[in-house]
């Protein structure tokens, strides 16, 4: 989003036409009334309607000639088909969609901005970790190197909740990492490096406190030594020094297993000593810095890029000033903005990996005979987004204002601080299993159209785009910064209630939604290696 960026909206009263303009370029303002706006309807500052505009949908606010470029943002998001009289519903289906950007001549760390001043005392309680991390909750995950074993791990998985974890109150929850990889893939493949060390690192999620139990078949392609080589886990305090590091591995093939339940109870006596050195854990004191946030947009709609995405947005800039860690990921919701994140790097190696990744990405969506455009659904057009290239704007305002320091390809783990642009496709499950392999301890998703979405390995805190969103789904939302686009609060307001609220989430004072009632989708590996 370009740096001139200047939110205005016209407040009118509760029964008035309501209508938001993003820049002082744009010559359309989406519509903010619950309903919609009627033809007939004077907008103030504006013009009459000729037809019906939903709410969230753009109207025309000045006659737009053919060709003429559609400004929002401060950016052509569109071409006009046909003239578009003032007054007019613009939707996708009267604009032409401008070309991706070219990845050559793009700045590069041209922007040098001075890093955000610093923000100091702010803290959580969390758990220290062994290699240094720290998580925001207490969980025993069970590995899973192949989808066969699923079933079983899962039988077992509710016997050692019902049986074993009440006897350690300390342990928040056991899961299972189930996943569609492990057998029938193509694993020598150049890109099956990605799955492999995406469900590694996540083994090693800072959630897990270094606890790594593993469930095998036998006979998968992906055996346990090549998920998880010698010198990939680090000894747990608890076990001792003169303990050696081995794999913990339950392997189901294995001939002393006489029938099911033999399975079953072999891997709830494994599970019971990773849960003894969990439960001896305590929370402690540490800095805001120890916090690795994704953040992340799904059910996206007019309002993400007015309302919730730029208080997260405002929320990333406090974290990064507090020294924590905060990914920004969705390649295809970036795509478009790229000469804007090159230029905010902080050196042009970093600008240059973005652009690798971009490249990648662009080559990846060839093979498959489809280009970015694929990605915007039928919700995100109910909700007003014409096409990908209104979608990016909205989206990469979650990454704030702070200079770009890092760059992570797929399924890389994260070892640096500060903001970081983790490569993922936009789906928001893989996504979101992407980042878990980053090692984020807490993620932030926006919604406008809404979805229960949820993880079991970190705390999901929910930001709902709209008012009318946030009271029809009051137990799903966390966070409403509907109240923005209402005149209600300011986007600093906003983005200082989520960060406080992440505070209070990361330290167990606070449950989301998603906990509460356990809302979690599987993990989604991404694969683009061939399936033979």
């Amino acid at each position: 989003m370009p740096e001139t960026l200047a939110t205005q909206v016209a407040v009118a009263p509760p029964a008035a036409p309501l209508t938001i303009r993003m820049h002082a370029e744009d010559n359309v303002a989406i519509v903010a009334n619950d309903g919609g706006l009627p033809a007939g309807t004077s907008v103030p500052g504006g013009p009459v309607l000729r037809e019906k505009v939903p709410q969230g949908h753009k109207l025309a606010l000045v006659d737009l000639p053919e060709g003429a470029a559609v400004l929002r943002y401060g950016v052509p998001i569109g071409y006009a088909l046909h003239p578009i009289p003032a007054g007019s519903w613009v939707h996708e289906r009267l604009l032409k969609m401008p070309e991706a950007r070219g990845l050559d001549d793009l700045p590069m760390a041209t922007r040098g901005a001075a890093p955000l001043p610093p923000l100091e005392g702010f803290t959580f309680e969390g758990y220290r970790n062994p290699d240094g991390s720290v998580g925001t909750r207490n969980i025993l995950a069970i590995t899973q190197t192949v989808q066969c074993v699923a079933g079983v791990t899962d039988f077992a998985v509710q016997r050692i909740k019902s049986e074993l974890l009440p006897k350690y109150p300390n342990v928040d929850d056991v899961v299972a990492l189930e996943h569609g990889y492990g057998c029938g893939v193509a694993i020598d493949a150049p890109d099956a490096v990605i799955p492999i060390r995406t469900l590694r690192h996540i083994s090693q999620n800072p959630n897990f406190g270094g606890e790594v139990m593993v469930v095998s078949l036998g006979c998968e392609k992906l055996q346990p030594e090549r998920l998880l080589p010698p010198g990939s886990i680090p000894i747990s305090d608890a076990r001792g020094a003169d303990e050696e590091e081995g794999l913990d591995v339950v392997c189901l093939q294995d001939e002393a297993h006489i029938g099911f339940m033999s399975m079953v109870d072999s891997i709830l006596r494994q599970a019971d000593a990773h849960l003894q050195r969990l439960n001896a854990r305590r929370r402690e004191t540490v800095p805001a810095s120890e916090l690795v946030v994704g953040v992340q947009c799904g059910g996206s709609d007019a309002f993400s890029g007015v309302t919730a995405n730029p208080a997260v947005g405002f929320c990333t800039d406090l974290l990064v000033r507090a020294g924590a860690s905060v990914m920004f990921s969705e390649t295809t919701e970036v795509r478009d903005g790229i000469a804007q994140l090159t230029a905010r790097a902080t050196t042009p190696e970093v600008a240059q990996a973005m652009v690798r990744e971009m490249a990648w990405y662009d080559e990846y969506l060839k093979r498959g005979s489809v280009d970015r455009s694929a990605n915007t659904t039928p919700g995100n057009k109910k909700g007003g987004l014409s096409n990908i290239v209104e979608k990016a704007m909205g989206s990469i305002v979650k990454s704030g204002s702070a200079p770009i320091a890092n760059v992570l390809s797929p399924g890389e783990k994260l070892r640096a601080k500060g903001l970081t642009y983790a490569a993922t496709p936009a789906s928001d499950f893989i996504c979101g299993t992407l980042q878990l392999a980053a090692g984020m301890n807490l993620h932030v998703f926006t919604t406008g159209r809404g979805t229960p979405y949820g993880l079991a390995a970190v705390p999901v805190i929910k930001v709902a785009t709209r008012s009318e969103l946030a009271r029809r789904w009051y137990d799903l939302m966390d966070i409403n910064a509907g109240t923005i686009a209402d005149g209600q609060a300011s986007i600093e307001d906003v983005g200082w209630e989520l960060f406080r609220f992440m505070l209070d989430v990361a330290s167990g004072r606070q449950k989301t939604w998603a906990e509460r009632w356990k809302l979690h989708n599987q993990l989604v590996l991404f694969n683009p290696a061939p399936v033979t």
